[in-house]
């Protein structure tokens, strides 16, 4: 069964079209390693550039918004089954912000096309991170408890918020599918959820 592609609240999509010279590696997690960049015409503009009344950057006046060839990210299972914590690490010199939803599709080794994770209606906090700082954001991923095999995500594509590059993710994910659909998969804001 193939899955349709949705956009739901701009989350990040788009097609491949190049590469940055930028990488990052995960440590500890259980997402595994390997992130690679993709360009895309995907993230959200939730916030001006910048803004920052909130979160661990202890008052240092940040650069502007983070971008992604200064993230480091990795995954881990989070609290609630189905939850994956993703981490943002800034790893460039200068302090920067982020404030909104990131974009985030759902691939598949087999099958056309992806899923797009909806946004949550949590509210999104702005948050300051100095360099070395991270911040996290949750993916929820409803359990597959139908019986079938489900359908098997092996990667994710995020876009931090008012960002157009974006960085693809392994990981090992289960989602329940029905005749209608694939069940709906929601992320929550940058900064929120355990710290």
């Amino acid at each position: 069964m193939g899955i349709g592609r949705c956009a739901h609240g701009g989350a990040g999509s788009g097609s491949s079209s190049g590469s940055s010279s930028s990488s990052s590696s995960s440590s500890g997690t259980s997402g595994g390693s390997g992130a690679t960049d993709e360009n895309t015409a995907g993230g959200s503009d939730d916030s001006a550039a910048g803004e920052a009344d909130e979160g661990s950057g202890g008052g240092q006046i940040t650069t502007g918004t983070c971008k992604t060839a200064n993230l480091e990210f990795s995954t881990s299972h989070g609290m609630g089954e189905g939850d994956l914590l993703v981490a943002l690490k800034n790893t460039g010199g200068d302090a920067c912000s982020l404030k909104g939803f990131p974009g985030v599709d759902l691939k598949a080794d087999s099958g056309p096309g992806g899923l797009s994770a909806e946004r949550s209606k949590l509210a999104a906090p702005a948050v300051a991170l100095k360099s070395g700082e991270t911040t996290r954001f949750t993916l929820h991923t409803p359990r597959n408890d139908t019986g079938g095999s489900g359908l098997d995500i092996t990667t994710i594509v995020v876009t931090p918020p008012n960002e157009t590059h974006s960085k693809t993710l392994p990981v090992s994910l289960n989602l329940p599918v029905s005749d209608k659909a694939v069940a709906t998969v929601t992320v929550g804001p940058v900064g929120t959820g355990k710290q």
